[in-house]
Formats: C-alpha cells, structure tokens, sequence
C-alpha cells in the first residue's frame, strides 16, 4: 500500500506540496464545491488550488440545500458570484466594475459541475462570472471537452489575476500544477506494466472520431500558429507570428513569420524558438493572412490541437470554416491520455515526418501530422491496432 501525504492526498513519491508558493493573500474568499467523484480523482487541482490560497473553503457534494455555510454567504446580496460560463454570464470587466467578495467555483466533469448548478437554486440565483482563457491548458494528462476549458487552477489563477490585478503572483500557483503534469506524464512514459484495456464485446468499429478523420481526409488541412500574447492583465492582445500549415493528402505546406505589431512579450521568442530579428523581419500580418486565404480550398477544414490560435486566425480576418479537434480525437484513441501533441505522437508510435519548417511550430506541425496519419489509419482499420483482452488469474474461493 502507498503511503500517501496527509496535505496534498497524493501518494508521496508523486507529492506536489513542495512546489506550492507560501498561502496567498487575497481580496477575494474562493468557495469550491467540490463533486464526490471528483474528490477521488488524484489529478484534480481544486485541492491544490486550495492549499494555495488563505482565504478559500473545500466543500463536496452535489445537492447543497441546507448548506449552512453557502446560504450565510448568499445572505449577502451582489456579494457572491459563481465562475461558471453561460449565456447570462457578466464579462471580466464587468465584475471588476463591482467586485465580488466571495467567488464560488464548482469543481468537477462538465457533466458534473453542470448537475451540481442545476441542483442547486441558490447558485442558480447568483450572477454567473464567464470569461475566455488567452491561452490554452496545460492540463496534459487529461482531455477537456474544448480547448476554451481549462483546469479548476488554471481558471482560478486567470480570474483571480484579472479580478485584483498581479497575474504574476498568482502565476506561482501553477508550478505545483505544472510539476503534477510533468511527473504524471514521466510516469507514464517509463511504466512496464501493460495499460489497462477495456474489454471490447461485438464485432470491432473504429470510434465516430477516428471514421470522421478518415472520411473527409482529403480535405483536410494541418494548422498550427504561434503567437506574441502578453501575461494575463497586460491589456495587450495577442496576435499571431508564425503559421504553418500542411495537406497531407497532397503534400501542400504553408509557412508565414508574421511581423509582430505589438510589443514583443519578453517570452515570445523562447516559445517561438525564432529570434528577434527573424520575427521582425516577417511578412506584413494582412499579406501573410492574405497568402494563406488562398492556399485554402472551398471545402478544406482545419485539424488542429488547440483552438487558441485558431481565433486569433478568425479575428485576423480568415474566413470561418470547419475545424477538427485533433487532440480530443487522440484522446479517444488513447483512452483519455493524450497529453502535448509530441507525447501523442510517441504514444501513437506516428511515422516520422521530415522537417520542413523552423521553431517550435515546425516541430509540432510534423508532431500533428504524424498524429493525423495514425488517427486516420486507424479509422480505416477493420481491427482495433491493439485489442488486450483482461483474464483472470488465480483461484476463486
């Protein structure tokens, strides 16, 4: 049996308390709730988000009526508010306007924190606080169901940094988070044991995902961008600086370094992995977009991994089209394990794609292309690549 720390709930050798900051300060009391089945998964981040801030409460359970504690604090009116999307959901700015002293965040699946705010009237009467993230999750070792979702921490951190300014205090919160994500997928990359598999019963089909892929293939089209985006608060929108792009039914590649126009963040080009001067040498930003208008077909649609470049594509002017999820369709494949594209491509065991692009998104479009191709094999197949089937051993008593 593993020891597991008292503090964190985590078996010690995979212990994060260490890399937790010293407990903030902050105006604002954090209230989580908590789903049951949450509280039993080891990789949540409500809890870490928890022992990381003085002024917040750890409540579990889906029906709160009665709740002591919730109906004190809702006593209060304009008050309270719950970080939760939705159509009625005030922005950012507006509750900044009028801060809330106590922010109630339900922890859990979509699927759970949803049940958790329909059982519940008293939250249902609060005003809902909704927000887009600027960047996209690090939550690596487990699948969201899009990529504007992000971890309980990761929301916290954001909101938290906008609500009463210094993102970069509260950016230490994350290195517990971001140590969580690394052993995990250490971990996983050295285990010997086999996976568990879940057995399959009836004649074999790819997933909907996977046949997807396979028959619209031909119109697909890679994309991957990196971008110039500023910390959380720095009132500077981020914008695209290098678009790579690839038809891998035809072998068409699209590259564009795009000229930065706002100030470059200080860690744009260790992200980008291309200098200064090769940024600002690029291309005007409506030519490049222009260029890469006319490389797209009326009928192709974009595989991507996350969505957050994709909107900066949208707002710089491209003309909308479909788009795939490449990463939730890995982690169908894989059964929830996707983590970054170059890890999904190890896991895969994805041909090798030659180079053809540099910096980092020309890493990662070879990494999403050989993924593409695995995924797109794998909707054509008539048997699963891997089908382990579970027998017992032992004796029965």
């Amino acid at each position: 049996m593993r020891n597991l720390c008292l503090r964190c709930h985590r078996p010690e050798s995979t212990c994060y308390c260490s890399q937790l900051p010293p407990r903030l300060d902050t105006r604002t009391r954090v209230v989580f709730l908590q789903h049951p089945r949450e509280r039993r998964v080891a990789i949540g981040t409500a809890r870490m988000a928890h022992l990381a801030l003085a002024n917040s409460e750890l409540h579990h359970g889906v029906d709160f009526t009665g709740h002591t504690r919730l109906e004190e604090l809702a006593a209060d009116p304009g008050s309270v508010a719950v970080l939760f999307p939705g159509e009625d959901a005030i922005s950012v700015e507006q509750a900044r306007a009028h801060p809330p002293k106590t922010l109630i965040v339900v922890d859990g699946t979509w699927p759970q924190a949803k049940k958790v705010v329909a059982r519940n009237p008293l939250l249902a009467g609060l005003p809902r606080i909704g927000f887009v993230p600027r960047r996209p999750s690090n939550y690596r070792i487990r699948a969201e169901p899009a990529d504007h979702c992000v971890s309980t921490i990761e929301a916290v951190v954001e909101i938290l940094g906008l609500l009463e300014g210094e993102p970069e205090r509260f950016d230490t919160m994350l290195k517990a988070f971001e140590y969580m994500v690394d052993t995990q997928l250490g971990r996983q990359s050295t285990r010997t044991s086999p996976n568990r598999r879940r057995i399959h019963f009836g004649p074999w089909r790819p997933p909907q995902e996977l046949r997807s892929l396979a028959e619209d293939f031909e119109n697909l089209v890679v994309f991957y961008g990196e971008a110039n985006a500023h910390p959380t608060g720095a009132d500077i929108p981020p914008e695209l600086v290098h678009v790579v792009a690839c038809r891998p039914a035809t072998g068409e590649r699209f590259e564009a370094i795009i000229a930065p126009e706002q100030p470059l963040a200080r860690s744009t080009t260790l992200h980008v992995e291309l200098s200064e001067e090769v940024l600002r040498a690029g291309e005007p930003r409506v030519q490049a977009l222009e260029r890469f208008e006319r490389f797209l077909r009326p009928d192709d649609e974009l595989a991507v991994w996350t969505t957050f470049a994709l909107d900066l594509l949208w707002s710089g002017g491209v003309k909308r089209r479909p788009a795939r999820n490449v990463r939730l369709a890995t982690a169908r494949a894989l059964e929830g394990k996707a983590g970054g594209v170059e890890h999904a491509m190890e896991l895969l065991a994805g041909p090798d794609v030659p180079s053809w692009a540099p910096g980092r998104a020309g890493t990662r479009i070879r990494a999403l292309e050989s993924v593409l191709r695995v995924l797109v094999e794998r909707g054509l197949a008539q048997e699963p690549m891997k089908r382990v089937k579970q027998q017992r051993t032992g004796t029965e008593g």
